[in-house]
């Protein structure tokens, strides 16, 4: 690859900044065009035309800077053709650090040994999310959410936030379908719903997320009234393994209605505001870099995958 094009798309504001600021001087010392973003959403663009053509798109900042890199490479139609890679410099890192990439220097050194995987992506509301499609999550959350609480639970601070917050919750009347007149998966009423295609959710236990089985990893979580949501260890018991309120899910794609007003969903943090959703895992849909601690067939947390919906 050392005559291909290879274009950093890099959020300048990501993170603290310092991390963004090193990451162009080691990629402009390495040969890398440094495509910076000025405003919100940039990213997005930036990476549609680098896409068109680059050998390799990377995304410097965090997971929503990656989010909007891929979906830019996406609608270029170009997934199946460009290598992509993520430089972690933003406040949550939570994809690179499950691909095994542990810090900026470190990301450099990954893009170039060339070990590239095809890895799965997600898909719903016709775009793509990387992490996580979680259902329930109120907007007015995110203001009450600090650096430290994403950092440690990535999108799960605002799950958390909005069940502190909402003692009056009258939780998520749902149905979940393995399509969408496909068989029941799950019915009743939940107070949130997170679809998983590269986050690791506290209480499964495992290194990483399996980005490589083309299935999505479906939590429902039911109310439990003893839970302070906003204590230390509160997500680690709110989704512990075999506990009564949980039910865990390894499907290739479902359809989740909800009854009444639509409700609130965010895609790695873009909030959508819907009364039906249908996701899938799209296997394979990313040529990706990964570092040497990447496990392309990580321990799973022991639910079967369901057929249902293939």
């Amino acid at each position: 690859m050392s005559d291909a094009r290879r274009i950093i798309v890099r959020n300048p504001n990501s993170g603290d900044r310092k991390r963004s600021k090193r990451a162009s001087e080691i990629g402009e010392k390495r040969g890398y065009e440094i495509w910076n973003s000025t405003k919100k959403g940039e990213t997005h663009t930036l990476a549609r035309d680098a896409a068109e053509d680059a050998a390799l798109v990377v995304a410097c900042g965090g997971d929503g800077t990656l989010n909007e890199v891929v979906r830019g490479v996406e609608e270029a139609d170009a997934l199946s053709d460009v290598e992509l890679g993520v430089i972690p410099a933003g406040t949550g890192n939570d994809f690179a650090d499950n691909i095994g990439i542990k810090s900026v220097p470190h990301a450099f050194r990954v893009l170039e040994n060339e070990n590239v995987r095809t890895l799965d992506l997600g898909w719903a509301a016709d775009r793509p999310f990387i992490n996580s499609c979680v259902a329930g999550v109120t907007a007015e959350a995110s203001a009450a959410t600090t650096p430290a609480q994403k950092r440690r639970l990535g999108v799960l601070a605002y799950v958390m936030n909005t069940l502190q917050q909402t003692q009056t919750f009258d939780g998520l009347q749902i149905d979940v379908r393995a399509s969408e007149n496909g068989d029941v998966l799950w019915q009743g009423e939940a107070i949130m719903l997170l679809i998983g295609n590269g986050r690791r959710f506290p209480g499964e236990q495992i290194k990483q997320a399996n980005m490589e089985d083309g299935l999505l990893n479906v939590v429902i979580l039911k109310r439990v009234p003893t839970i302070d949501y906003l204590t230390h260890g509160a997500a680690n018991r709110l989704l512990q393994r075999g506990a009564s309120h949980l039910t865990r899910l390894k499907v290739p794609q479902l359809t989740l209605t909800h009854e009444g007003d639509p409700v609130h969903f965010s895609l790695d943090g873009e909030m959508l505001k819907l009364n039906t959703l249908s996701a899938q895992s799209r296997r394979g849909a990313m040529r990706f870099h990964v570092g040497p601690t990447y496990d392309p067939s990580p321990e799973e947390w022991g639910v079967k995958p369901n057929p249902k919906g293939v």
